[in-house]
């Protein structure tokens, strides 16, 4: 006859998700912890406290992303970049925001990146003047200077060779491109490192 054993069951590392091991400490219980008890936290909820946070301020959200396992990714930006301190400063706003005994969570705060696609008008807006690259919805890749954008679309200036009456060569000549934002995969800045 097995009898019940008095030891308290310790869960093991690979039994928890990562985002807890980051967290929390592991437990002991005398019970098998279930992972499906797990609360999924609201994007809508994250969203509304980075807004909070954001009000009254010059950055701006570009991203928001809830994992199913509560992997929490925000992404701000600045025209003149994002400083550390105030990443940490939203994620501890964000972090306060939630109850962390009702719902484990791992919480990222960061910028865009320089080097990712933009993803809101915001960006496009803040790039005016500066070297972009895109890629447009038939494929074709273009690398110009981005003159303007608002809510509907947006325009670069190309440098391209065009063959010119009366000239022997092509010449090359700024033609100005409008795009709406469905028109183009991504648009990413051009970073030059020279």
């Amino acid at each position: 006859m097995k009898h019940a054993s008095t030891r308290p069951h310790v869960t093991a590392a690979r039994d928890i998700p990562h985002a807890c091991l980051a967290s929390h400490p592991i437990k002991t219980t005398n019970q098998t912890p279930s992972l499906f008890n797990i609360r999924m936290i609201s994007k809508t909820t994250v969203k509304e406290l980075a807004e909070e946070w954001l009000k009254d301020k010059e950055y701006f959200l570009v991203d928001v992303q809830v994992s199913t396992d509560n992997r929490i990714a925000v992404e701000i930006d600045h025209k003149d970049g994002v400083w550390i301190e105030d990443c940490c400063s939203l994620s501890k706003h964000i972090e306060d925001g939630l109850d962390r005994d009702a719902e484990d969570f791992e919480l990222e705060v960061g910028s865009a990146g320089i080097t990712q696609p933009f993803k809101v008008v915001q960006q496009y807006i803040n790039a005016i003047g500066s070297e972009v690259e895109l890629l447009t919805a038939d494929g074709k890749k273009r690398t110009g200077v981005m003159a303007d954008a608002d809510a509907e679309a947006f325009s670069v200036v190309v440098p391209e060779k065009q063959k010119v009456e009366g000239k022997k060569r092509p010449v090359l000549v700024e033609t100005k491109y409008t795009f709406s934002y469905s028109d183009v995969k991504w648009v990413k800045p051009v970073i030059d490192f020279k």
